[in-house]
């Protein structure tokens, strides 16, 4: 399993560099490998002349998070439907739970993905959302290192949800590149936190989002938006050059306003004073983490004097996935900043997964013939943007 999903990994990154252009024909846009890397650090530098402190920084985060919400055209107060949670197919393994889940996000819309939770919940407990990324020619919350990370954080003591990205796994209603698909993205991520932290056994003061790709994408635009999100662990994704190689990423000017001009650290650093570990590798765009994109959000972490609750965790020798060395660093500073049990998955000093048991996607599916997909969906791209509107 594992080196079939390196494949596939190599090819969802390939695909996105096939991709990771400038656009001509939205010259608003920051896409793909928008600047060289020296140009991409040099930009930053410029950035860096813009505060000195926390009160010119925070000036400079109002400013590149209204942005956020300008690009991506989201009301003040969006017409969510409520929540009405489906929930089925409840499997009892050992340390956890793992059942399928949908919700409705706007009114005809489902969020979908599955709920996993430890056994023997006392009292309120962590919780971590999860956004998954691009893998090519397969479902991302069914692969192994999706599976591999929901099941032992939740074997730490951690409820935790995955939920799809765009025509992925049961979200099926419309085309992953919805022209507005960062938009869709970023309204069903809210909503999740909605449904997480609704949970009764969840205590809102430790919640977390962590995924790899594009989903480090959600989540540190979901950081960025939701103060609720206590904890950030983008993976793979935090560069100084590169802005995303997907629509559901940057296909709507985040980026390049009207007023300012930012990239993907700055966004990432909208997390400060929050604890976050930006986990990088040597094969992919995030491979000059530690001297380009760290030392600057680090320093403006420094402004909170909170350099302690940034980390870096850079594995040069690795490509870009969510892989086993990635996992750990994630696990070790959830860990410490949600007061999970690392204990629960430690064998001779070392965590280990290989008792996890892996599911087969039709045991995760939401939406099968015993359990369709409700009457009132909304279906095809056309439809779907007109809830948009």
């Amino acid at each position: 399993m594992r080196s079939s999903f390196a494949a596939l990994s190599l090819l969802s990154l390939l695909s996105l560099r096939v991709v990771a252009q400038p656009n001509p024909d939205r010259p608003e846009l920051r896409q793909g490998a928008y600047f060289s890397e020296p140009d991409g650090a040099k930009s930053l530098q410029n950035c860096a002349l813009a505060y000195h402190d926390r009160a010119s920084w925070e000036k400079r985060a109002a400013q590149i998070r209204q942005g956020i919400r300008d690009g991506l055209k989201l009301p003040e107060k969006p017409a969510f439907a409520p929540l009405n949670p489906i929930r089925h197919s409840l499997r009892k393994m050992a340390g956890y739970t793992v059942e399928n889940v949908a919700f409705e996000s706007l009114p005809g819309f489902y969020v979908t993905g599955n709920l996993y939770k430890p056994v023997g919940i006392n009292g309120k407990t962590p919780a971590v959302l999860c956004p998954h990324g691009h893998v090519a020619n397969a479902d991302a919350r069914f692969v192994e290192q999706t599976q591999q990370r929901c099941i032992t954080m939740a074997k730490m003591g951690a409820v935790v949800f995955v939920y799809d990205m765009l025509g992925y796994g049961d979200s099926k209603q419309c085309s992953h590149k919805l022209p507005e698909a960062a938009k869709l993205q970023t309204l069903n991520s809210i909503r999740a936190l909605d449904f997480l932290t609704g949970l009764p056994e969840v205590d809102p003061e430790r919640v977390a989002v962590s995924g790899e790709s594009g989903g480090g994408t959600q989540t540190f635009l979901l950081t960025a938006l939701d103060s609720r999100v206590k904890v950030s662990v983008p993976v793979v994704m935090v560069s100084a050059h590169f802005f995303g190689g997907c629509v559901c990423e940057s296909g709507m000017p985040i980026h390049k306003r009207p007023t300012h001009e930012t990239n993907n650290v700055e966004i990432a650093a909208l997390a400060a004073p929050r604890p976050m570990i930006m986990i990088s590798d040597g094969g992919d765009w995030t491979k000059n983490t530690p001297n380009v994109e760290f030392p600057h959000v680090q320093r403006i972490y420094g402004f909170y004097n909170a350099k302690n609750r940034v980390e870096n965790v850079h594995l040069p020798n690795e490509k870009h996935d969510f892989g086993p060395s990635k996992r750990t660093a994630a696990y070790r500073f959830l860990a410490l900043h949600l007061k999970l049990d690392l204990n629960k998955v430690m064998k001779d000093g070392h965590i280990d997964e290989s008792p996890n048991v892996l599911l087969k996607p039709a045991d995760l599916q939401v939406f099968t013939d015993a359990n369709p997909r409700p009457a009132n969906a909304v279906v095809g791209d056309e439809a779907v943007m007109a809830l948009l509107k």
